[in-house]
């Protein structure tokens, strides 16, 4: 398969290819409540909150100062002494300011270099650093160092490239978030999940034909290897798909998704059909969407304002069908399922984290008694 991947390993941060309809880094994904966050991972992944949090702990029973323990680790580079393990890792917890990431970045040579055969099964410094990189605004540094040959095997897993893309993406660097890609992909290192969702994100927003090969590319690999490449990611790839006016390519794609019950899906699959031409089965799904007979409970799909200004001027032309499009029109504005934001937006938007809101419940159910269903301080005061 490495002949597939020739373009990866030839391609450098193309310029972004802006196309009719497409939106450029400073979208709708900035501008309104759902796409506001532009990053593509959950907290639970990132986990910056967590690491914020070891942060304090550690500062606080720390003996002696932060300067003093800076100052030893200094004196340890200088005279070449053994870096310990723990040592780094107090070290990446403590820092504060990009002079401190110096320092850090330093003692993570050495310590690479005295223990780069013992690294399997050891504690992953990779993430911790790019997190430490992503609260402090500095991800030109953590891409100099996941690039660099002389700490080959210090960046071992998918995580620690997954949230320097994420941070980038967030930046709108998707030229550089691509570069992270094609090194992850030097390095051998497995892609996950999270990573194809990113891979194409990335591809999406750069826009452009070798933007386009490399996601095809990828897709493909990942389907002969059997690796997971969920909804969230093939609905960038079909939009990018689209974007680039491979329209048969994009069917192809959305076709092959297991479950294409989302909001994002059905307003990708309308512009499909309305890039193919199929303008009656566009008002049926459009039918659909209003007369879908769901539970007050369940939120209904909405479509983007944008998605039906494209359905209105393909139809122009056709008396007939523009008639049955105002109609149905007027009931998804009734129905409040006509939505402001954007395509772009959808594709952008992080879902809910199930993992944090499981823990929350687990919480929350463990503060009530499973005989008396009554709080468990109340229960405790009776018994």
């Amino acid at each position: 398969m490495a002949t597939v991947f020739r373009p990866l390993e030839r391609l450098r941060a193309p310029r972004p290819s802006l196309h009719p309809g497409v939106t450029s880094s400073g979208s709708a994904c900035g501008r309104c409540p759902l796409g506001a966050k532009r990053y593509l991972l959950t907290d639970s992944i990132v986990k910056l909150k967590e690491f914020q949090q070891k942060k304090v702990a550690i500062a606080y029973n720390l003996p002696g100062t932060k300067e003093i323990y800076f100052r030893n680790l200094e004196e340890k580079l200088t005279q070449n002494k053994l870096i310990l393990k723990e040592e780094l890792k107090t070290l990446l917890h403590l820092c504060q300011s990009r002079e401190d990431v110096e320092l850090a970045r330093s003692v993570i040579y050495r310590y690479h270099t005295e223990n780069r055969n013992f690294t399997v099964g050891e504690y992953k410094f990779g993430p911790v650093f790019m997190r430490l990189c992503y609260e402090l605004d500095l991800e030109d540094s953590a891409v100099e160092l996941i690039k660099d040959k002389r700490l080959r095997g210090f960046f071992l897993d998918s995580t620690s490239f997954n949230i320097l893309m994420d941070m980038l993406f967030s930046k709108g660097k998707y030229e550089s978030a691509l570069e992270v890609l094609i090194e992850m992909k030097n390095q051998d290192v497995k892609f996950s999940k999270d990573t194809y969702i990113l891979a194409f994100a990335v591809c999406y927003k750069l826009n452009s034909p070798e933007s386009f090969k490399i996601c095809t590319a990828l897709r493909e690999e990942a389907l002969i290897k059997g690796d997971v490449v969920s909804r969230r990611a093939c609905c960038f790839a079909v939009a990018l798909a689209l974007n680039q006016n491979q329209v048969e390519k994009a069917m192809s794609i959305f076709s092959q998704i297991m479950n294409p019950e989302s909001i994002t899906c059905t307003n990708l699959n309308i512009l499909i059909h309305v890039r193919s031409n199929m303008l009656e089965n566009v008002i049926k799904i459009l039918q659909d969407t209003v007369d879908r007979n769901v539970s007050v409970f369940v939120k209904r799909h909405v479509i983007s304002e944008d998605v039906l200004a494209k359905v209105r001027e393909k139809l122009k032309d056709n008396p007939i069908l523009t008639a049955k499009f105002e109609e149905v029109y007027a009931k998804l504005h009734i129905n409040g399922q006509v939505s402001v934001y954007t395509l772009d937006a959808m594709l952008c938007h992080v879902p809910l984290d199930k993992k944090s809101n499981t823990v929350l419940l687990r919480k929350k159910m463990r503060t009530v008694s499973r005989r008396t269903l009554q709080p468990l301080s109340q229960t405790l005061l009776t018994e």
